[in-house]
């Protein structure tokens, strides 16, 4: 049985996308789970659309050719803004190299009306190499993989997000409080 005060939630609750692009072992993910927490401790209802799950999981079967990398990124747009209509924060910490991509999904957005931020996690190479939390970098290094995003694959920066966070230069909660002041002043927490 459903109370009146969990219809008016329901009803009130302001969904959004909060895309978090940026190299490989940038921090996306890590700042992506701090904000979700505290969001969740705030009442809110989030999601987080982890990047390795989504590949496992909704893209299975692609690979990293650019056309591949765009039919992952505009599937991950699609799931975004379907749980941020229906009044979700959707954290999205997906690398999403190519601007052309990561446009379609704003403007996806847009169309339907549903909010929308980029914010870029701008950690430079050098730093995401010694951080390598999955061994990418190393792998690279050693020849066993090729197509790693900032290295030997392009990473096309956004000129102008909504955010830009420099995870190299402070914490994760820093950084998840900038976000977090983000989506106060937009009116979305």
């Amino acid at each position: 049985m459903t109370t009146d005060q969990e219809i008016s939630m329901s009803v009130t609750e302001t969904g959004a996308t909060v895309w978090l692009t940026g190299l490989p072992s940038a921090g996306k993910t890590t700042i992506a789970y701090e904000l979700a927490g505290r969001l969740r401790a705030d009442g809110h209802r989030v999601e987080v659309l982890d990047g390795d799950e989504i590949r496992e999981f909704l893209s299975a079967g692609l690979g990293f050719s650019r056309e591949d990398r765009h039919t992952n990124v505009q599937r991950i747009g699609f799931v975004a803004e379907l749980l941020a209509a229906n009044g979700v924060k959707v954290l999205v910490p997906v690398i999403a190299p190519y601007a052309d991509s990561r446009d379609a999904v704003a403007k996806r957005h847009q169309q339907e009306g549903t909010a929308y931020l980029e914010v870029h996690v701008a950690t430079p190479v050098e730093v995401c190499s010694e951080r390598d939390v999955k061994g990418l970098y190393a792998k690279q290094a050693a020849g066993e993989i090729s197509g790693l995003t900032g290295v030997d694959d392009p990473y096309e920066a956004p000129e102008s997000p909504d955010l830009r966070i420099e995870s190299h230069q402070q914490t994760v909660q820093e950084s998840a409080a900038a976000l977090r002041a983000l989506l106060t002043e937009r009116g979305l927490a």
